[in-house]
């Protein structure tokens, strides 16, 4: 269940971007560290224990992760160059994971995307952020950094 629940993380940061503030906190800086090996490493744990079952042991996500089940809902999207992930700057990501996408969203949008808030800490959300970007090409890490920086 859990598992299934983490399905709509990339897909629910396009409507949360474009629909909602940002939910950091203000002031706060959010950014994965990809120069920490020991960060990186460690989201790397993370994601293999709260996130691959749904996004993928290679982050590529579920299959056909652009179609609606036949409850509505978004297959898990791929956390690789192939997703929109990197589309979104780090804040985004970061409030996505934590609080879950529905946090500011209307009632009514469904996901299978879990809140992580009593789940993972802080640190753990940045490490996995930093494991998920740190799989990216550096093209796509450099477009997204630039995402991130006119986000702040």
């Amino acid at each position: 269940m859990k598992g299934l629940a983490v399905a709509g993380i990339s897909a629910a940061a396009v409507v949360v971007a474009v629909a909602t503030d940002v939910l950091v906190p203000a002031g706060r800086n959010v950014q994965a560290d990809l120069a920490d090996p020991k960060l990186v490493t460690a989201g790397k744990s993370v994601y293999a224990s709260q996130c691959a079952s749904c996004h993928g042991a290679r982050l590529e996500g579920q299959p056909e992760w652009r179609t609606r089940r036949d409850d509505g809902r978004l297959p898990a999207p791929p956390h690789d160059a192939t997703g929109h992930t990197w589309h979104h700057p780090d804040d985004v990501l970061f409030d996505i994971i934590k609080n879950g996408v529905g946090a500011k969203l209307p009632t009514t949008y469904e996901t299978d995307m879990p809140v992580f808030r009593s789940v993972l800490t802080d640190d753990e959300i940045q490490a996995v952020l930093s494991y998920i970007k740190s799989m990216w090409p550096d093209d796509v890490r450099q477009r997204q950094a630039a995402i991130s920086g006119r986000a702040r």
